[in-house]
């Protein structure tokens, strides 16, 4: 008999769920609105259907090992609390292991998304060949997460593995929304990269750009997609804003790697899809900003591979002996 698990990705607009077996085939998915705004039963209940939909797939309880769920926001993986949930209404001081392990009878764990993502590449995405890596996700935000002998490292009070909010300018003008100055997540992000190029656009208001073309002249219309294509057509504003990126990027990974010598790193997220123009800029810059170039050019920094499955991979490695927390 087959045992699966259950991975489920709760996100602010939709919930996608899998079952994922024991060598991480991912061999039924589904996916469901949120509807966050209804409030949190309505999108609590989102994910029991979903959840009670998966199990039936899987032929019934007795061949799903456990519920593993991925959510933004604090989370208490001890206990599986939700302690706040942005973009979802509602999400706070939830007990989420709690009640689907009380409605299906099976045991459940509960993970940031940053981490499980971390640890899906870990498991069985781009990081599969080693031990210990550090993962990154450039879109919206920045997050991370820091995989050690193929399991999540928490920290003393579960909260480590922040790496979007370390500064690296702490005399920058942009304040982000954590309240520090310069954190990576306020100078690389995509709604940095977009504010960066519209900035640089009203300084040089009189040179020519894709952009303005792309825009019919509203630089509020700019966006992350934007800059990749105007750059790869040979736009010398967005070559020189996804120059600046690669380099803020650069200088922080080169202390990440001081910091942890991690076996690879690996880079997901919209804004990672630049590809070469960024990735080739982050290699440069770190090796001149981190304590032991020669072994830090050594490091693989490489795509993510899962994509769109990434959370419902990492919530099923949850379950996974060598995934699993101590």
């Amino acid at each position: 008999m087959q045992e699966y698990t259950v991975g489920v990705d709760v996100g602010g607009t939709k919930v996608a769920g899998g079952l994922v077996t024991p060598e991480g085939r991912l061999t039924k998915s589904f996916v469901v609105p949120t509807r966050a705004n209804d409030g949190v039963k309505t999108s609590f209940g989102q994910v029991e259907t979903l959840v009670e939909k998966l199990i039936r797939a899987a032929g019934g309880k007795s061949c799903v090992r456990g519920i593993g769920l991925c959510s933004p926001g604090a989370i208490d993986r001890r206990t599986g609390l939700v302690i706040n949930a942005p973009n979802l209404p509602g999400w706070e001081s939830l007990h989420l292991a709690r009640e689907l392990e009380k409605i299906f009878g099976l045991p459940a764990r509960v993970e940031n998304d940053a981490n499980t993502a971390g640890l899906a590449e870990a498991l069985y995405g781009a990081g599969a060949g080693y031990r210990d890596i550090f993962y990154v996700t450039v879109s919206t935000g920045i997050g991370t997460g820091i995989i050690i002998d193929r399991k999540i490292y928490h920290g003393t009070q579960g909260v480590a593995g922040e790496g979007g909010h370390v500064s690296i300018d702490y005399r920058s003008p942009y304040r982000c929304t954590c309240g520090t100055l310069g954190c990576i997540e306020v100078l690389a992000s995509g709604p940095a990269i977009v504010r960066r190029a519209r900035v640089k656009l009203d300084q040089e208001h009189a040179a020519a750009s894709l952009l303005r073309t792309f825009t019919r002249g509203n630089l509020g219309l700019i966006t992350p997609e934007m800059i990749e294509r105007a750059a790869r057509a040979g736009d010398r504003i967005a070559q020189e804003i996804l120059d600046e990126t690669g380099f803020f990027l650069g200088v922080w990974l080169g202390g990440m790697i001081t910091l942890l010598d991690p076996g690879a790193v690996v880079i997901g997220g919209g804004v990672a899809r630049i590809g070469k123009p960024l990735f080739s800029k982050i290699r440069q810059t770190l090796l001149r900003y981190t304590l032991n170039p020669k072994l830090a050019k050594k490091i693989p920094i490489v795509p993510a591979k899962l994509k769109q499955n990434v959370g419902v991979y990492g919530a099923a490695g949850l379950f996974r002996s060598n995934g699993e927390a101590e």
